[in-house]
C-alpha cells in the first residue's frame, strides 16, 4: 500500500483505504473516493493532483492525496 502521491500522470490504481478524520473521509466518499474504486492521475504539479474517479475529474491537495492509500 502506498499514498496516491506516488502515482505518476496517466497511471491508475484501486483505492485501498482512506485515512484522516471522519469528516474528511465522508467528504471524499461523497466525491466518489471509496475503497475498491479505480482512480487515475490526470496531472500532478507541486501543489495539487488532478484525478479521475468514476466519471469526474477532481483536484485534491497533496496533503489529502497522501491520505488516500492505493
Amino acid at each position: 500500500m502506498m499514498p496516491l502521491t506516488m502515482l505518476g500522470a496517466g497511471e491508475d490504481a484501486a483505492i485501498k483505504r482512506i485515512g484522516g478524520r471522519d469528516e474528511s473521509k465522508r467528504f471524499l466518499e461523497n466525491l466518489g473516493f471509496t475503497a475498491g474504486e479505480r482512480i487515475r492521475v490526470v496531472s500532478s504539479n507541486n501543489g495539487n493532483i488532478i484525478v479521475q474517479v468514476k466519471d469526474s475529474r477532481v483536484a485534491v491537495s497533496r496533503g489529502i492525496a497522501n491520505k488516500i492509500m492505493i
